[in-house]
C-alpha cells in the first residue's frame, strides 16, 4: 500500500538550532516555511500544535523527500536520547562518501559511529552515524546499486534524501504484523544484528545483538524494524502535541480508504504544502510511532511533492 516516503517530521525546541546546521553542513535548503494551520492540527489531532512555526528542508539533489522541523510548544519536554524510547529513532540518508563526511562534519553534529562497511561483501553499504543539533540520530549511508537492494539508487549529492526510517519497539512480532498486514509491505524475517549506537544509549555491551527486519516499499525506500530490550521505554507524548524528537513519517499511498487503520482523526484534505489538497490521515503504530498517509493520486505534476522518484 505504501509507495514512497514523502517527509519526516521532527519536533524540536527551536527552529533556529536546526535550520542553519542542516543548510551549511548537509546542503539541505528550505522549500517551505510557515505555521501549523488549524487543518494540520486537526489532521494530527494535536491542537497544541496549531500556530507553531515550521520549516521544510529538501536535499541539494532536489529529490522530493523532505525533513519538516516543527517548533515545540513552550514547556514541551526535550527530545529523548535516541534509542532510549520506542518509536521512530533514526533517519537514514543517502551519502556519497561517509568517510569524507565524518572527517568534515562540524558541530553541532557529533559523530557517534565511525564509517564502516556493514557486512563482508564488495558491494555492501558503508555507513556512519551522527547526532544532530537536537540529538536526533542520523545514519549516513553509501549504497552500491548492484548490492544491498538492487533498485536502490545511490546519492546524487554529498548528502541526499532519506531512504530508510528506523523504528524500534518492544515486540518484533507486533511490528511485522503491522507493517505487513496493516500497511501491506513485504516484511523480511528478523535476524540478530549488532547496533552499537543503540547499545551505547542503553548502557549495554557493544556486542549485544537485536532482532532486526526490514519492510520494503516498492522502490528506493525501506523501514527498518528493531526489537528493543526492556531498558527502552515508551516515549512520553504530552497531550495535544506531536511526539518529541523524530515525531512522524509521512508516506504516499494510492488510496487511504484501502488502509484498515485506526486514525487519530478522520481523514481530511489539507490545502497547503506538502498535501496539495489531497486526503491525509494519521495513525499510530505498535511502537507508538506516528504515521501520516497522504494520497498520491491527483497531486499536480511539478509540485515536487508526492511524486515517485523518476527513473
Amino acid at each position: 500500500m505504501l509507495k514512497t516516503i514523502m517527509l519526516v517530521t521532527l519536533l524540536v525546541p527551536q527552529l533556529a538550532t536546526v535550520e542553519t546546521p542542516y543548510r551549511e553542513a548537509l546542503g539541505y535548503q528550505p522549500v517551505h516555511r510557515g505555521s501549523v494551520s488549524a487543518e494540520q492540527a486537526s489532521l494530527w489531532n494535536a491542537p497544541a500544535m496549531q500556530g507553531r512555526p515550521f520549516v521544510i528542508l529538501g536535499p541539494a539533489s532536489g529529490r522530493p523527500v523532505y525533513l519538516r522541523f516543527v517548533e515545540a510548544p513552550a514547556g514541551a519536554p526535550a527530545p529523548p536520547a535516541a534509542g532510549t524510547t520506542h518509536g521512530w529513532n533514526a533517519v537514514e540518508l543517502l551519502t556519497q562518501d561517509p568517510d569524507a563526511l565524518a572527517a568534515r562534519l562540524p558541530a553541532p553534529f557529533q559523530v557517534v559511529g565511525q564509517p564502516r562497511t556493514l557486512w563482508n561483501a564488495p558491494d555492501a553499504p558503508r555507513a556512519m552515524q551522527a547526532l544532530g543539533p537536537v540529538q536526533e540520530l542520523l545514519y549516513f549511508t553509501r549504497v552500491i546499486p548492484s548490492g544491498f537492494q538492487k533498485p536502490m539508487r545511490p546519492a546524487e549529492t554529498p548528502v541526499d534524501r532519506v531512504f530508510i526510517m528506523v523504528v524500534g519497539g518492544p515486540s518484533m512480532g507486533a511490528l511485522r504484523q503491522f507493517y505487513g498486514a496493516t500497511l501491506g509491505l513485504p516484511v523480511g524475517n528478523p535476524a540478530p544484528f549488532p547496533i552499537t549506537t543503540l547499545s551505547r544509549a542503553l548502557g549495554l555491551p557493544p556486542t549485544t545483538t537485536y532482532p532486526l527486519a526490514t519492510a520494503a516499499l516498492p522502490r528506493d525506500f525501506l523501514v527498518e524494524l528493531d526489537e528493543y530490550p526492556p531498558a527502552a521505554r515508551p516515549r512520553p507524548v504530552p497531550n495535544g502535541t506531536l511526539p518529541p524528537g523524530v515525531a512522524m513519517v509521512s508516506f504516499g499511498v494510492l488510496d487511504i480508504d484501502a488502509v484498515a487503520a485506526d486514525w487519530r482523526a478522520p481523514p481530511r484534505r489539507v490545502g497547503e504544502f506538502p498535501y496539495s489538497g489531497q486526503e491525509a490521515a494519521v495513525t499510530v503504530g505498535p511502537a507508538g510511532e506516528w504515521i501520516e498517509l497522504i494520497e498520491l493520486a491527483g497531486i499536480p505534476a511539478g509540485t515536487g511533492i508526492g511524486i515517485p522518484i523518476p527513473d
